[in-house]
């Protein structure tokens, strides 16, 4: 076997049958067009085709509203792909850091399928924050940090605080992951900004998810917050319920700026939305090709 990519590698070969960019899936269609539109740009960008597929929901979403073309999700593509003698493939994470979707369900649908194929060959390609969710991929930051730039300039604001908001997650490693980006912008903004925090969209009751805190809606608690401007970093990457038009995140910022909790709270662009974030699953897919030769 080749080195564990994202935990995940059982691979002996050198050419894939298929490359998927996986996302965990949407029942909004902007959702889907924004990841085949990845796809695309990651099949130009390495010269070899890869394929959209989300792990969940995406299928539920009528074609009629895709362009006529229905979204796949990984557990019945991987299985028809299997039965027409397909065997290698490459999966590529369009995830910020290891969630449970990539560590947990994903392995388990590898599993099964390898059931009725034992020869099933695959790699999992290491998610965009890279290896260490103590250190995470530095472009993420800049990323975000160019958001921030272009969102204050848009909206005229001088020295704001920057509240970078993630879904929340029930996974610890996830949230360091958040946490690491959140000082690496702290750096990178520190002359232009009063503050960065990071905190969470929303999380699951019980003590143990506390590392969520703090929630959005309750971010004005933060010492020198309250009535402040402050620019919503978005450490989301596809539009769908939570961080698309109209979606979870904007209506806190709206209901925030209705209370007068904050004076502003002006979300910047998707992080999919930077050119930046091609360049990333660029490299995470050489890596697992690489790998692959390594181990032939």
């Amino acid at each position: 076997l080749s080195r564990p990519v994202c935990g995940l590698c059982y691979f002996q070969m050198t050419t894939p049958s298929y490359i998927f960019l996986i996302d965990n899936g949407s029942l909004r269609a902007d959702s889907v067009f924004a990841l085949r539109g990845l796809a695309a740009q990651l099949s130009e960008r390495v010269g070899l085709q890869v394929e959209p597929v989300s792990l969940l929901h995406s299928s539920k979403i009528p074609a009629s509203e895709l362009g006529g073309v229905a979204a796949r999700v990984v557990k019945p593509t991987l299985r028809r792909l299997i039965a027409t003698g397909a065997r290698k493939f490459v999966f590529v994470p369009l995830f910020l850091g290891p969630s449970r979707a990539i560590t947990d369900y994903l392995p388990e649908l590898i599993a099964e399928a390898r059931l009725s194929a034992p020869d099933l060959q695959v790699v999992v390609a290491d998610t965009l924050a890279g290896v260490d969710v103590a250190a995470p991929d530095m472009r993420l930051a800049e990323m975000l940090a160019d958001h921030v730039r272009l969102t204050m300039q848009a909206a005229g604001l001088s020295h704001p605080r920057v509240a970078l908001v993630d879904h929340g997650t029930p996974a610890e490693v996830v949230n360091q992951v958040r946490n690491a980006v959140a000082d690496q912008l702290a750096v990178l903004l520190q002359t232009e900004v009063a503050a960065v925090a990071a905190c969470s969209m929303e999380r699951r009751e019980g003590l143990e998810y506390d590392f969520n805190e703090p929630l959005l809606e309750r971010v004005a608690q933060l010492d020198g917050w309250a009535a402040a401007e402050v620019i919503v970093a978005l450490f989301f990457l596809l539009p769908g319920r939570h961080a698309g038009a109209g979606g979870d995140v904007a209506e806190i910022c709206d209901g925030l700026i209705a209370e007068h909790t904050l004076r502003s709270a002006v979300r910047t662009p998707l992080l999919g939305e930077h050119p930046r974030l091609i360049d990333i699953l660029a490299d995470r897919l050489r890596a697992a090709l690489d790998s692959c030769e390594e181990s032939a």
